[in-house]
């Protein structure tokens, strides 16, 4: 399996070579060169399998050539090994025909685990192998960051420094990265938005000197072997819900903002999933909703919500849905990049906005219909959701009430209540507690340096750190 870069003037490269590669050197982002797809014998085996095995199935035609089989099922069976549910990543029906898929099992209590144990695991074995150092640099919204710095903490190999906005995280989303205590963790609140995180975090990977003198790499989703891993629980609830054996292809609605989460829903799309509809979910930053409803991307101001992992307006993981509906024309996406760096706007044509509604719709969901969600699902099941999960479920709603499909729908649930408590008590009168193992994070001391929204000076702060934690 080799890799293309979505723009089509970096070399193609091998899965190794894109883990530890991030982002393109061209400033695109890597997939497949081919789409492989999973014969009906694997998909009508799967069933009844443990999570862990599941994912070595649907993951393997990636990686196959680059790490052999048992090392691979080392990496998957230990990183999910960690998980406190068994099935890792459960189904609970809340109403008819509509189910919560839990995500959030894992050591942070978010949905990025399931993907970030895994490239932990994938960076320790190739490091080693290589008798490599990284330094991982990644941008959070809220809950990369603290999945990410689990992931590699302690490591010998790595260097970790996750960016975050500063004051625009949960008080739990904050704290969990702020305090682990470990050498070769950095965390750096930078005085702006996630998009700005973003920015920076590309404009180091498009600086070639940086780039190489620190050895870069990135754990955010512009990662193919990030994104990867997500792929996997689309095929374990069709599982669940019988549709390998027969039954109804189901819905997915995922409440996203970098799109890394629902493009993970077109990957097992394209190796042969049965999908029925995916359907994007946006809060008030809702420039998904409007591309994908009118073609138009335009660039808004970013607003603080209650769902800040959400707060986004440049979702890279698009470029990779815009490559394929383009025909896979890397200049075609030069194209739109380049008038979205210039004007902050392009418009898709009309043909290309039918060629996305064959798959996928979206719908927009406001602060106060997010707690109204919030209380209308506890008021009627007794089940606790987050805002996240919230804009999931209403925007699932929308999309039931406007079609008359009988296909099952799964919410994808993208945080543990309890990681805001503030919004799920506000609209329930119940403040979710944390788990035990996190019972005392609040108590736990925080370190991180607060850094302008200034290139210079974050490099700056990355190459000290990086310094006088492996002095030579």
């Amino acid at each position: 399996m080799r890799y293309i870069s979505t723009r089509g003037d970096a070399p193609a490269l091998e899965f190794e070579d894109v883990l530890l590669e991030g982002l393109a050197r061209d400033g695109g982002l890597y997939v497949p060169q081919t789409w492989p797809t999973l014969s009906p014998d694997t998909f009508e085996n799967i069933r009844g399998k443990h999570y862990a095995s599941v994912a070595c199935d649907v993951m393997w035609p990636f990686v196959d050539g680059a790490i052999g089989r048992d090392d691979f099922e080392r990496i998957v069976c230990g990183a999910y090994s960690k998980f406190r549910h068994q099935s890792v990543a459960p189904l609970v029906q809340i109403g008819p025909n509509l189910w919560v898929m839990e995500l959030f099992h894992g050591p942070t209590l978010a949905f990025k685990d399931v993907a970030m144990q895994v490239l932990g695991g994938l960076f320790d074995h190739v490091l080693a192998k290589r008798d490599a150092h990284l330094t991982i640099v990644g941008a959070t919204s809220g809950d990369t960051g603290s999945a990410a710095i689990e992931a590699v903490r302690g490591s010998d190999r790595a260097d970790i420094f996750i960016m975050h906005p500063k004051g625009r995280t949960s008080d739990v989303q904050r704290k969990q990265m702020t305090t682990v205590d470990a050498p070769n963790v950095h965390n750096l609140a930078v005085e702006g938005t996630f998009d700005d995180c973003q920015a920076l975090l590309k404009a180091m990977f498009n600086d070639a000197a940086f780039r190489d003198r620190t050895h870069l790499s990135g754990v955010n989703s512009i990662n193919w072997a990030r994104v990867l891993p997500q792929a996997v629980y689309y095929v374990a609830a069709a599982a669940s819900l019988g549709a390998l054996n027969g039954g109804a292809a189901p819905r997915f609605c995922v409440p996203t903002g970098n799109f890394g989460d629902i493009y993970a829903g077109y990957i097992a799309q394209k190796l042969g999933l049965a999908v029925e509809r995916l359907v994007v979910a946006s809060n008030q930053n809702d420039i998904l909703t409007r591309v994908f409803r009118t073609g138009d991307h335009t660039l808004g101001d970013v607003y603080a919500t209650m769902s800040p992992s959400m707060d986004i307006q440049v979702s890279s993981n698009f470029e990779r849905l815009l490559f394929d509906v383009l025909d896979r024309d890397p200049r075609k996406v030069q194209d739109l990049m380049g008038k979205l760096k210039s004007d902050r706007t392009f418009k898709l044509d009309a043909d290309t906005v039918a060629k996305l509604a064959e798959t996928f719709s979206a719908h927009r969901v406001d602060e106060s219909e997010t707690l109204d969600t919030i209380r209308k699902v506890y008021k009627q099941t007794g089940y606790l959701i987050d805002p996240h999960t919230a804009v999931g479920v209403a925007a699932a709603w929308h999309e039931m009430n406007a079609t008359d499909a009988a296909a099952p729908m799964v919410v994808l649930s993208t945080a543990h209540p309890a990681k805001f408590p503030d919004a799920v008590e506000k609209a329930t009168g119940v403040r979710p507690p944390l788990p035990d193992f996190l019972a005392d994070l609040y108590e736990r001391e925080e370190r991180f340096d607060v850094v302008e929204n200034d290139l210079t000076s974050v490099q700056r702060t990355i190459e000290y750190a990086i310094q006088a934690n492996n002095p030579r």
